[in-house]
């Protein structure tokens, strides 16, 4: 019997978790790609407590699929699709893509997960720059049902027509956008924390304040700092700079406040602690 072809995802952090954790509760088998076994080891733990959180929620249609972890970028081998879901961080994403670009088949469509780093920029370290699409998960990803596809300006339909059929499979919409800093949700959302955590930062109110008035005045679900401790601080630092620096609007750069949190190490839920204690 032939072995269906699954997804191949680099990374096992918050997002690359959470993608794993989608595709196999839609019976997607995945192989996860990190750098040491006691990552894998972990990142094992928090995917089996996501489908535990899944199942509870209605998130898990079928029969779950099969996860294999590894630490050979080889083990991209197969797949019918990669993610990359690294750092949001230019220097380590292109190295990465370069690299398993060189490993894949010819076909293969390689997806970068980023909150706003142009798809072009990123193109221009894969040999197959067609086969190259940005797809912006929401965290998390197995819950929230539709997300953000960038489209470069080299992305061939091929490419599209591939990852378009993955995401139905996967119970998701995709919205498409013209490859740009930020792309759409980015260039709303994380302005829009950002200037939550100055008000803060200049003693306006509490974080807990601005989460209740967003909710409550204008129908925020969450509150932008509860959204922001999901994200994790460290992560929307960085995708503010990337924002900042691309656009040349200085007040998109993460606010002392922010920073401040970022350099105590409060990252948010992942570390305990960010603008609240979990």
């Amino acid at each position: 019997m032939t072995q269906e072809r699954g997804l191949a995802i680099l990374g096992a952090g918050v997002m690359g978790t959470g993608i794993t954790t989608l595709a196999l509760a839609h019976g997607i088998p995945v192989t996860l790609i990190d750098v040491s076994d006691e990552v894998l080891a972990d990142a094992r733990d928090r995917v089996r407590q996501q489908l535990r959180h899944a199942q509870l929620m209605g998130a898990v249609p079928g029969a779950v699929a099969a996860l294999t972890t590894s630490t050979d970028r080889g083990a991209v081998g197969n797949a019918v699709a990669v993610v990359e879901a690294v750092v949001e961080d230019v220097e380590v994403k292109t190295s990465l893509l370069g690299d398993v670009c060189a490993r894949l088949d010819e076909g293969t469509p390689l997806v970068t997960n980023t909150s706003g780093i142009p798809i072009d920029e990123l193109a221009k370290a894969v040999g197959r720059p067609h086969e190259l699409v940005g797809i912006h998960f929401m965290n998390p990803a197995y819950l929230i049902t539709t997300v953000e596809v960038a489209r470069g300006s080299a992305t061939g339909d091929a490419a599209m027509d591939t990852i378009t059929a993955l995401l139905a499979r996967m119970g998701r919409r995709g919205i498409v956008v013209r490859d740009s800093p930020g792309f759409v949700t980015s260039r709303l959302l994380h302005p829009m924390i950002n200037e939550a955590a100055r008000i803060v930062g200049e003693g306006v109110t509490s974080a807990a304040a601005v989460d209740e008035l967003m909710q409550a005045c204008l129908g925020h679900p969450t509150g932008p700092l509860r959204t922001a401790d999901l994200i994790g601080l460290d992560n929307l630092a960085d995708a503010l700079r990337a924002l900042a620096d691309r656009t040349g609007i200085d007040r998109y750069r993460p606010c002392e406040l922010l920073e401040e949190k970022v350099a105590a190490g409060h990252l948010g839920r992942k570390s305990g602690q960010g603008f609240y204690e979990y």
